[in-house]
């Protein structure tokens, strides 16, 4: 198979998505496109399809947006006015062998797609591609502080709640920025790191101690650890701003109901949607050579 000879539906998603589409153009292949924002130039090269099933229909593979599955397994596209939720008969339009490329599945398109034989190719947690896109990330969350807060960052107390690649490039970036950063995450390692980069390390144990003390906590770890418990600890007017994946670091309902402003920043790569969606073209592109070459 060459370039020339694939086609590629790239379905849901946000402006990241455009960029994406035009790389795969640019590639050499065949592309569908539904569901993200659609410029009114329209994109050289990409049919724009009516709905979901017309952009999957003959493609040999499928590109869906980085972002997790909302628990009603529709797919992160936030301009779209419908719910693009992924069922078999929307995807059986796909060629024989057809892959689809995404961050992560939920149960129920791995159902699907195990029924249709359609192989999965999760990236969410790469961690190249999560660096690649990791300062447009932690851009988006600085916007998210100065909008929701009527402090500086400069000499906040701020704790950030895990430590993996995003969680440590915000600690090196809000350390430098002056900010009084604690960190509490479970491994040893990654609070040694933190350490390293000045911020006072902690272990997640430790957060009924810190928290109470903290102007912004921010989550970054896809299991629910702040529940209403820690929430009563907090001070008036803290901000909690949860980047994770579903279901989030934070219990954000509970923080609504409790009168405390709770912000899921989740889709912040799409604050530099022409950086970031050539960025995540780089591993989209790896994995479609590789998908190739099994296949000669």
């Amino acid at each position: 198979m060459s370039w020339s000879n694939l086609t590629i539906a790239v379905v849901a998603g946000d402006a990241r998505e455009q960029e994406i589409a035009r790389c795969a153009v640019r590639a050499g292949a065949k592309v569908r496109a539904f569901g993200f924002p659609w410029p009114d130039q329209g994109i050289e090269g990409v049919y724009h399809a009516s709905d979901a099933a017309d952009a999957l229909k003959g493609a040999d593979i499928a590109l869906m947006p980085i972002p997790g599955i909302a628990p009603d397994g529709g797919l992160f596209a936030p301009s779209n006015p419908e719910r693009i939720i992924p069922s078999r008969e929307m995807l059986a339009g796909m060629n024989k062998g057809a892959n689809i490329i995404l961050g992560w599945a939920d149960d129920n398109l791995k159902s699907h797609c195990e029924a249709l034989g359609i192989t999965l190719h999760e990236y969410e947690w790469d961690v190249d591609l999560m660096l690649l896109r990791g300062p447009a990330i932690v851009e988006g969350v600085l916007k998210v502080l100065i909008e929701n807060t009527q402090i500086t960052i400069h000499k906040a107390n701020i704790c950030l709640v895990g430590q993996g690649t995003i969680g440590s490039l915000l600690t090196h970036t809000l350390v430098g920025l002056g900010a009084h950063v604690s960190v509490a995450a479970r491994n040893p390692v990654q609070r040694a790191a933190a350490y390293a980069a000045g911020a006072e390390p902690h272990t997640l144990e430790d957060l009924p101690e810190i928290l109470p003390r903290m102007d912004i906590v921010i989550g970054s770890v896809p299991r629910q650890l702040i529940g209403e418990k820690l929430l009563k600890t907090m001070r008036p007017g803290v901000l909690l701003v949860d980047v994770a994946a579903p279901p989030g670091t934070i219990d954000r309902d509970k923080a609504g109901e409790m009168g405390i402003k709770a912000v899921w920043a989740r889709g912040m790569g799409a604050r530099a949607p022409i950086t970031v969606g050539k960025s995540q073209w780089t591993g989209i592109e790896r994995r479609i050579k590789d998908i190739m070459e099994k296949q000669k």
